[in-house]
């Protein structure tokens, strides 16, 4: 028997919406309009389509709708931990894995699911041995692997608030976010395996449990690569190897909806880094939500068998939590441990996409930059495996160029018209006489059938969100037309706009990206932060009662989405404003240029000055010619209004920790401000590259005397 065709997750909540509640859109839009204005009937479907648990009714869905300050399902109790393991037993049934992880040394590992309810009920009990108590704060210093999984679901099952922290960050910058929120507990590995090196992070746990004076006990994950034994008070074998009545019978607590889940840390350019709240419950509801914009299902579920998800991250950023929530929905979650490249020394780029083949995933998340690194090594899709099984490719991170994406779908399309020869070959010679057949997937009651067919070409995953609120306001829709370099939608429940300056919302021009009505997994509050001021300074200072969220925005007549990078870094050249993103596009386009960033002083009234730095290949130098290919490129792409005034040839451009250039704390270095006062340097991933933009800072500094 044929199996029935894939129906799209945003097809299936409609559907939903049809038979349990009447509502029939004719169009996305008329869809989104709905969820952005009747709030209570949106979130109440949402809760009610993702099933989500709990031993008491709420009172309202949202009993005080104001922002800061919305109250989320008052009366409600969940946890982050019982949606995770509820999926134990259908999805072991059904043969799949929790979790399957990798690493540079190729070493495989699966997890099942009752192994994963077993480990955090194990790990939970330990940390109540500990003196972990609810509401008390767990501070981790874990790499991608399971284990920080499961450190997370057992915190969360007793009411622990966790925190993470990835060991390829300095210990300054890992110190100064886990002061401030005071943790009982810290959680520790004592060396990694990266960029195909062994390092020894022994003595930053040691530094860290001095500068920690609140963390009374320490959790050690031992490896090989420490370089000396750590006293500890419990390890991790031991923490997680209980298996008697008492982890039989353990069971996640019920906690208020708006019970702290985790604090996430903003990359801040001064002072320390902002401690980000979030809620049990609006996490969960934003679990739910994404699933349906990236198309994501349950791996067990008959309209989605097989779903097997990667977003690759560090857990250093908040896609290491969006990799997570793939738990949440019953879906096999597929993570890499290492370096994306091989190495700096020897760049290899295909290692991700050989990782993704080796292990079937269906749904390949990475940021942009990645992507562009690809295209840019001339990475080969067909030549790194059977990439047959892939049919989502998402990005994030900074805006993806039309051009990356074309290159990704052709990539794409090659490999798997490739996989289909294949596939057909196979079948000719199994179909020959004294050959057995091949096994069909596996049956039930509603026909599984695998997800990710051979033939079907690629399905772009575009989304622009943010730390601050653990979710997208823009991304995709599976049912929605693409648009190479655009993100399909506005994502549902969020009512965002692009504002001008008249603080009305345009069509078809950049403007301030806003979201005029709340969202479940806004923040809480920021840690230790009195009368909220840090929190309403950072995104309701320009609009009190509507978030600001610091990016233009474009939205198009037909809906679709184009974020042009920070709007306190825009350009404004005689009155017309850029993005940075379409210089970037432009530039980056040519082959000999790496990287680069852009920066406009116009300040106060001053006339603009726009530098262009630019990282070249090898072997390229920027004489008159290169000049001349990178002005004609940005006047072909944009206008000569747009032209540098200046190029430099520079060896790195910087970077935080999650990838994102850092064009305006370069922008107040060239306006004359310290270095110590624009930049954090620990919130870096390549802190020694600023001497070169100091140098040109005073340089400018000098020649204006």
């Amino acid at each position: 028997m044929t199996a029935p065709a894939y129906v799209p997750q945003i097809r299936l909540f409609q559907n939903w919406l049809r038979d349990h509640r009447g509502l029939v859109f004719d169009s996305y839009d008329a869809l989104w309009q709905w969820s952005v204005t009747d709030l209570h009937g949106f979130w109440q479907a949402i809760w009610d389509y993702a099933g989500i648990q709990s031993p008491t009714p709420h009172r309202a869905v949202l009993a005080d709708r104001r922002m800061p300050g919305a109250v989320w399902f008052p009366g409600a109790q969940v946890n982050y931990a019982w949606e995770v393991l509820r999926h134990a037993e259908p999805a072991h049934a059904a043969g799949m894995p929790a979790i399957v992880s990798d690493n540079e040394a190729g070493e495989v590992r699966e997890m099942s699911w009752p192994e994963l309810r077993r480990q955090v009920a194990s790990v939970a009990l330990s940390l109540r041995a500990l003196g972990v108590r609810r509401g008390d704060r767990v501070a981790a210093y874990l790499p991608n692997i399971p284990e920080t999984m499961v450190a997370f679901l057992a915190c969360s099952s007793i009411g622990a608030v966790w925190s993470v922290c990835a060991p390829d960050m300095g210990t300054a910058a890992v110190a100064d976010r886990f002061r401030q929120i005071e943790p009982k507990v810290l959680i520790a590995v004592d060396g990694v395996h990266y960029g195909q090196k062994a390092l020894d992070r022994s003595a930053v746990v040691r530094e860290l449990r001095a500068q920690l004076p609140t963390a009374e006990r320490l959790l050690l994950l031992r490896t090989p690569h420490a370089a000396e034994a750590l006293p500890h008070d419990i390890d991790w074998a031991t923490a997680s190897g209980r298996d008697d009545a008492e982890v039989a019978a353990f069971a996640p607590e019920w906690l208020p909806f708006d019970h702290p889940v985790w604090i996430v840390y903003s990359s801040g350019t001064t002072g320390l880094p902002k401690p980000i709240v979030h809620g049990q419950g609006g996490i969960l509801m934003s679990m739910a939500l994404s699933q349906i914009h990236y198309d994501l299902g349950s791996s067990y579920a008959a309209n989605s068998f097989g779903e097997r998800f990667h977003w690759f991250s560090s857990t250093g950023w908040v896609m290491w939590n969006a990799q997570l929530s793939g738990l949440v929905s019953g879906t096999t979650c597929v993570i890499y441990d290492g370096h994306p490249a091989h190495s700096k020394e020897q760049p290899d780029w295909s290692v991700l996409w050989r990782f993704v083949a080796r292990h079937g995933v269906t749904f390949f998340g990475a940021g942009a930059a990645y992507l562009t690194n690809c295209m840019k090594a001339g990475v080969r899709a067909v030549d790194c495996g059977d990439l047959s099984r892939v049919r989502i490719l998402g990005s994030t991170g900074s805006p993806l160029a039309e051009e990356v994406q074309r290159w990704g779908s052709a990539q794409m399309q090659e490999a798997k018209l490739a996989a289909a020869s294949r596939a057909a070959e196979a079948a000719a010679s199994s179909a020959a006489p004294g050959r057995p057949k091949q096994a069909s997937a596996p049956s039930g009651g509603s026909e599984p059938h695998e997800v990710g067919s051979v033939g079907a070409p690629v399905w772009w995953c575009n989304i622009s969100g943010g730390t601050d609120f653990c979710g997208a306001f823009v991304g995709g829709n599976r049912e929605l037309p693409e648009v190479p370099g655009q993100m399909q939608c506005r994502f549902m429940g969020a009512a965002v706009h692009a504002w001008n300056e008249n603080g009305q919302a345009v069509t078809g021009e950049v403007g301030e990206l806003v979201c005029t009505e709340p969202i479940p997994s806004m923040p809480l509050y920021f840690w230790n932060d009195p009368g909220n001021a840090r929190y309403l300074s950072s995104y309701f200072d320009t609009y009190p009662g509507v978030w600001r969220h610091g990016d233009w925005l474009k939205v198009g007549a037909d809906g679709g989405c184009v974020i042009y990078g920070r709007s306190d870094a825009t350009i404004n050249r005689q009155g017309l404003r850029m993005g940075t993103s379409e210089i970037y596009n432009a530039v980056e386009s040519l082959p000999e240029v790496l990287d680069s960033m852009v920066v406009d002083l116009e300040y106060l009234g001053r006339d603009s000055y726009m530098p262009l730095f630019v990282v070249l290949r090898p072997g390229v130098a920027l004489d008159d010619a290169m000049r001349r290919k990178l002005n004609d490129a940005i006047r072909a792409s944009l206008s000569p209004r747009f032209l540098p005034d200046d190029i430099f040839q520079v060896a790195e451009i910087p970077r935080t920790l999650s990838g994102k250039k850092q064009e305006l704390p370069i922008k107040k270095l060239l306006l004359g401000q310290p270095i110590d006062k624009v930049v954090n340097k620990e919130a870096m991933a390549n802190p020694g590259c600023l001497g070169w933009y100091v140098a040109l800072a005073e340089r400018r500094a000098q020649a204006a005397a």
